[in-house]
Formats: structure tokens, C-alpha cells, sequence
């Protein structure tokens, strides 16, 4: 039996125009994780909210960590939730690029 792949949610402010934000984010995690992902969903909020989670596991909430992430944080976080044994290649080294 294999493990249940992860599905990533990530809430954006409709009212605040972070759809492209939210998209490139998505872009992103699909491109490094690809078929490791059971989802990237994109789902609309309002209020100002940003914020990403992994099964309802907080990644990133733009409230709590104090504004936007760039995709290696978002990247690095993912991974050392569900595969902390892997590598991310040029992002772990020290002042790797942010895709």
C-alpha cells in the first residue's frame, strides 16, 4: 500500500488581486513536485488573506509570517513536512535561486 499523495491548498484575496500570486505559486510547486502532489488547488478569499497548507497543515500564512514568500521558502517548507529526506537540489544550497 503506498502513502496518500499530498494535496496543497492556496487561499488568495479576491479583493486584492493576488490571483497571478497564487498561480505562479501553484506553478511553482507543480514544477518541483510535480506527480508527488495529489492537488495544487487554488481557492478564493477575501479579507487579505494569503496563505498556503498542505493538508491542513500551515505553510504559509501571510498574517503570521509577515508578508510574501518567495517559492523556495514555500518550496522548502513543503518538503520538509512531507519528504524531509529529500533533496531540492540548487535550492538547498546556501543562496540557492528562488525557482
Amino acid at each position: 500500500m503506498t502513502a496518500a499523495k499530498p494535496s496543497v491548498s492556496i487561499t488568495f484575496c479576491t479583493q486584492c488581486n493576488w490571483l497571478l500570486r497564487a498561480g505562479w505559486m501553484a506553478q511553482e510547486l507543480l514544477s518541483s513536485f510535480g506527480e508527488d502532489l495529489a492537488s495544487v488547488t487554488l481557492v478564493p478569499g477575501s479579507g487579505g488573506i494569503y496563505r498556503i497548507e498542505v493538508d491542513g497543515h500551515v505553510l504559509w500564512d501571510r498574517r503570521a509570517d509577515g508578508g510574501f514568500p518567495d517559492a523556495r521558502q514555500v518550496k522548502t517548507r513543503l518538503r520538509d513536512h512531507c519528504w524531509p529526506e529529500r533533496g531540492l537540489g540548487h535550492l538547498d544550497r546556501k543562496g540557492g535561486a528562488d525557482a
